[in-house]
């Protein structure tokens, strides 16, 4: 039987969120009326029309269902620099595909140029249109793509052309999710996996069915070999099996326990990792890892949880993680808890975000997180990796990822 992980991660089907952004009366609206074959989206030839974003659930044949938005002009906003969650920044983040809409008659303007640069940061699929070219093209415009290496789309929205092409490559473009793995791409056939559960902790059933269950599932796909212990029988278990695993999964709090008792050369990482790198990119966060070395006594850090179904002041929230981070760093420092993606608009002074792992998330929830953080240059950590580097067990639990691994060594931090 085939299992989709997003079926027992989601609560319901996700849509892909196709974001047409560009400047004033460029013709995203109209666009937008094109690609849906209605009159949904409000055009006028009065600049500024679109004040703020207007979503529209559409079923994009053959695909299926997505959310199309409309944006106002990006000329609307202050420097993406300024570290303050701008609509642009929002609608970005958010965003699954991106479409630039250009105005053929025109150059490039500064806030375009700003615009490719900051997508270039994001790992989200971009698609430029130029529109308008029933008026001609600007041959300077075509060389600043050139430069830019930016592949572009000529359309009219006025005569009809190029719009079918276009959404043609809309839908190319969209994300699957066949690439997405828990542990799948660790194992082959016939691996021997021991996943390792706590002996006294409580764990509530919920977590046991997403976590547990799902790398199970996969494991039993991959027809590998599955032995499941408790913490205090697993020198035991490893005594008995007599043969070298391939890898093993622990819970985080008992890993040190472990690892302590096992030889260097056997694969090791814990639930929440395995997770982390589902739902998010761990590359992404040892770069939060570098930035904690560098953190200075008053800094502001913000300690977001963005499963509601935790408590705000959560024990790992309000005590566990700032107390790990003062004990190691032996330094001062303030947080702001919030709850959600609900970030404070006015980022300008955080110099960390710890994120929670994100157990009743889906990967777009936390996509968002990380967009938001890329793109205002601020470095973002997850509490498992944050408590593996703290508690000394890294880089051996981000072994079974190779890239990941391959990462850390870059950074060239020594662990004390």
């Amino acid at each position: 039987m085939e299992y989709s992980v997003n079926k027992i991660f989601d609560k319901e089907t996700y849509k892909p969120q196709i974001s047409i952004v560009g400047r004033r009366n460029v013709g995203k609206s109209t666009l937008l009326n094109k690609l849906i074959e209605q009159e949904y989206f409000k055009v006028s030839e009065n600049p500024g029309t679109t004040i703020n974003p207007i979503e529209k659930e559409y079923e994009l044949i053959p695909f299926g269902p997505v959310i199309l938005v409309d944006t106002a002009g990006i000329e609307e906003e202050g420097e993406l620099g300024d570290k303050k969650l701008s609509q642009t920044i929002k609608i970005l983040s958010k965003s699954d595909l991106i479409v630039v809409v250009l105005d053929a008659r025109y150059r490039l303007h500064p806030k375009e140029i700003e615009l490719f640069a900051n997508i270039d940061k994001l790992n989200i699929d971009c698609i430029v249109a130029v529109n308008k070219i029933e008026y001609g093209t600007n041959p300077i415009l075509l060389n600043e793509l050139r430069d830019l290496r930016i592949t572009h789309f000529e359309i009219s929205c006025k005569e009809n052309v190029g719009i079918d092409e276009l959404k043609r490559k809309i839908i190319r473009f969209l994300p699957k999710d066949d690439k997405y793995f828990l542990i799948k791409d660790l194992i082959s056939k016939g691996s021997h996996i021991i996943i390792v559960i706590p002996e006294k902790r409580k764990i509530p059933k919920p977590r046991i069915f997403r976590n547990h269950l799902q790398i199970l599932t996969e494991a039993l796909e991959n027809e590998s070999i599955i032995t499941l212990c408790r913490e205090d029988e697993f020198q035991k278990t490893l005594d008995e099996i007599n043969v070298k695993p391939d890898l093993i999964i622990a819970d985080c709090d008992g890993i040190k326990k472990i690892i302590g008792n096992l030889p260097s050369d056997v694969k090791i990482t814990t639930f929440n990792l395995i997770l982390s790198r589902y739902k998010s990119d761990l590359k992404i966060y040892l770069n939060g890892i570098r930035k904690l070395e560098h953190l200075q006594n008053g800094d502001r850090i913000i300690i977001t949880e963005l499963c509601i179904d935790h408590p705000y002041d959560d024990e790992i929230a309000g005590d566990k993680i700032p107390l790990l981070m003062e004990q190691y760093l032996n330094k001062k420092l303030n947080y702001l808890l919030t709850v959600e993606d609900k970030l404070p608009d006015d980022l300008s002074d955080i110099k960390l975000i710890v994120q929670c792992n994100c157990c009743s998330k889906n990967r777009e929830t936390v996509r968002h997180l990380l967009n938001q953080a890329i793109l205002l240059d601020i470095p973002i950590v997850n509490y498992s990796l944050l408590a593996a580097y703290l508690k000394g067990v890294l880089p051996r639990v981000i072994e079974p990822f190779i890239n990941v691994k391959k990462e850390w060594d870059k950074l060239n931090l020594t662990i004390i």
